[in-house]
């Protein structure tokens, strides 16, 4: 830019507008390339802290937050992604009582139940299984889906070729219930079955 006499801007306003754009240019060049030299240099580090093994990936160690953090995050949008298109039948007390004995044939060692404390083998997972008493914060169709195809590297098995689908939904139905269920009324629906 020409500042001619009195700091006042001289020159073609065309050529003002030129140069303006090209500065403009180059400031969103600059930023884009600095983004890019930090993904990469993010990238980059991270593989050099996979390779180099410095995370401790044993079974008795948490993860650090942040990794746990971004895992369960990613965990749970993958969930409600994959099950947008199941729909759940109606879910009736018989499938609930049906659900109860399969829970507690099948999932009470690992995530416990009101009353019942998980196995060691539960306890020995990292990450450790929930107990499912808050598991009204997922949709049928989203429990059908984890029952079904597990979560990967979490120890949460894939029931698919283990249970029927109508044995699924039971679990579902019984699971629904589960956080209401007093030690007494989870004994009484599973008739005092141990695990």
């Amino acid at each position: 830019m020409n500042f001619g006499n009195g700091g006042c801007l001289t020159g073609s306003t065309p050529a003002l507008v030129v140069r303006m754009r090209a500065h403009t240019r180059l400031v969103i060049r600059t930023i884009a390339i600095t983004l890019a030299a930090f993904a990469a240099a993010s990238i980059l580090a991270a593989y050099a802290l996979m390779m180099a093994g410095v995370y401790n990936v044993a079974a008795t160690v948490q993860h650090w937050q942040f990794v746990y953090s971004f895992l369960e995050t990613g965990m749970h949008r993958s969930v409600r992604f994959h099950a947008r298109d199941i729909v759940a039948p109606p879910l009736d007390e018989r499938m609930v009582r049906q659900g109860a004995h399969l829970y507690a044939t099948h999932c009470v060692v690992c995530h416990g139940a009101p009353g019942v404390a998980p196995a060691g083998i539960g306890m020995s997972m990292q990450p450790v299984p929930g107990p499912l008493v808050d598991a009204d914060k997922w949709r049928e169709r989203e429990l059908y889906w984890i029952v079904r195809h597990g979560i990967r590297m979490s120890g949460m098995p894939a029931w698919e070729y283990r249970l029927s689908d109508a044995e699924i939904w039971q679990v579902v139905a019984f699971v629904r219930r589960l956080p209401q269920l007093s030690p007494a009324e989870y004994a009484a629906q599973t008739e005092g079955k141990a695990p």
